[in-house]
């Protein structure tokens, strides 16, 4: 596979950076799997080497498509599988715009937290996770994609939340859009 060839075929294809490509209109051959893969903090790789062109990553990420529980990059003419250890994007910053919850993944991709099916408690993979973990929040950037916060994020969204008691627990909620968004559940003692 070349990457620069996959560049110049996806770089024409690219909308405005709100509603990026038309992935979900594009449906090519499988062509294979190619030795590319997202790391579980966000960085992605190429045949074991970091793909160091923010530009690039970007790029890559706009024709992400996923497909049953497998990963693909797709074009108009070529479909590439890819691996994924978790999800494709890790939540690195965030912000209040007004009264909405703003969060910024590890390709400068803004979510706007509106909507409570946004947002769903998982448990971590078991590379992050210890005997004692509980469910983290996991949020959808678009389509069926999906990125989990950065551990950062998490303990600076967890001070600004709100403990609520409901059905024998304490749960952490952060407000956005008029909504009350779980972000995690203590147990009550």
């Amino acid at each position: 596979m070349d990457l620069n060839k996959l560049q110049q075929q996806l770089a024409g294809e690219t909308t405005d950076a709100e509603s990026g490509p038309p992935v979900d209109k594009w449906d090519p051959e499988f062509c294979g799997d190619m030795n590319m893969q997202i790391q579980l903090d966000g960085r992605w790789f190429y045949e074991g080497t970091p793909i160091g062109r923010r530009a690039l990553v970007k790029l890559f990420a706009s024709v992400l498509k996923k497909e049953g529980d497998n990963y693909y990059l797709v074009t108009p003419v070529e479909k590439l599988g890819i691996s994924v250890a978790d999800v494709p994007f890790v939540i690195t910053n965030w912000r209040y715009e007004g009264d909405v919850l703003v969060l910024t993944t590890q390709t400068d991709e803004d979510v706007h937290l509106t909507q409570p099916s946004q947002i769903a408690l998982r448990q971590p993979p078991v590379a992050l996770a210890d005997e004692n973990a509980t469910a983290i929040p996991y949020i959808k950037i678009r389509r069926n994609l999906w990125g989990r916060l950065h551990h950062n994020v998490y303990y600076q969204l967890i001070e600004q939340a709100t403990q609520i008691s409901e059905a024998g627990e304490t749960a952490l909620v952060i407000g956005s859009n008029g909504h009350d968004f779980v972000i995690g559940r203590l147990p009550s003692s």
